[in-house]
This record gives structure tokens, sequence and C-alpha cells, in this order.
């Protein structure tokens, strides 16, 4: 089999995103790239409620916690952009989607704009002083914690975010 595209990837994680939606009763659709930054409308058919989601997917083998000599123990990782620290929507959310290489089994972990917009405007700025060899640069991170573990800057938990299907704020 080749290698797999990180297209290929991407889309994987939408599709997944969108079957789980549809499974747990919203009416959900791929914007198919028609909507900027949004990758699936989503409506809430008891709430009569909005919302945006942006899915973010990566495709490696996770099966336990890595420990990051600034960050701490993170349970997994997502490469994002300065952008994403100032968006301001606030019934933005986003899915960000762990495919495991070896199994192709999925996790999924949703988190409101507002909590991913002030992480990667604290990650960065934790991480410039942390070292002073760093450069400023619009590439971010995102990580996801264990809710037993202390970290320097308010960290999203995989114990509150994954399989967050009802969009809890």
């Amino acid at each position: 089999m080749k290698k797999i595209t990180s297209n290929s990837v991407s889309l994987a994680g939408e599709f997944a995103v969108l079957s789980q939606l549809i499974l747990h009763g919203y009416d959900a659709n791929m914007t198919l790239g028609h909507t900027k930054n949004v990758d699936i409308l989503v409506s809430d058919p008891k709430s009569h409620k909005m919302y945006q989601l942006e899915v973010k997917t990566n495709y490696k083998n996770r099966n336990k916690v890595a420990n990051s000599k600034i960050f701490g123990k993170i349970v997994n990782e997502w490469i994002m952009h300065k952008k994403h620290g100032e968006v301001k929507i606030s019934n933005l959310f986003y899915c960000f989607v762990n495919i495991n290489k070896s199994t192709h089994q999925f996790k999924f972990y949703i988190i409101p704009n507002k909590v991913v917009a002030k992480y990667v405007r604290d990650e960065h700025k934790f991480w410039l002083r942390a070292n002073k060899n760093h450069k400023a640069n619009p590439m971010r991170q995102l990580r996801i914690g264990t809710a037993e573990a202390h970290y320097k800057i308010p960290t999203p938990k995989q114990e509150r975010y994954e399989n967050n299907w009802k969009l809890n704020i």
C-alpha cells in the first residue's frame, strides 16, 4: 500500500467527525472548502443551535502519555497557526482527531474556540519565555493534557474534552 498523504489523513478525520456527529443526533454537513476556516456546519435539531467545526487530524502512534520538558505530560498534540489564537467566534469548536497509525483507531477531542484560542496564545508566550533561543514565528501547537498533571498554563484535559459530542463549553 502506498504512503497515506496528509490530504487523505485530513479527509479521513473530517469524515470520521461527520459520521460521529450524525450518530449523536446532529444535522451536519461538510463545507468542502466553501466556508473559510470551517470544515463542518452543525445544527442541533433539539436546541436549534448552530455550530461551526474545524477539524485538525494527526496520524501517529500515541499509545501512552508523553513528557515534554517545557509543557509536562501530554496525551497528544496538533500543529496550529498564530491565526487560531486570534479567532473570536462563540459557536466555533475544534475537533482534534488522532488516527492511530498501527490500529487506525480514532480519538476525538472537541474543544470550544475560546479555550483553543487562549491556549494557543499562552502556549506560544510560554514557549518563547522558556528559552531565549526560541524565535517568534507563526507556528503554534495545541496539546492535550491529563487531569492528574499540573501545568504552568491552563491546558485542555483529555478527561474534559475527549468525546465531547454534546459540544459543552
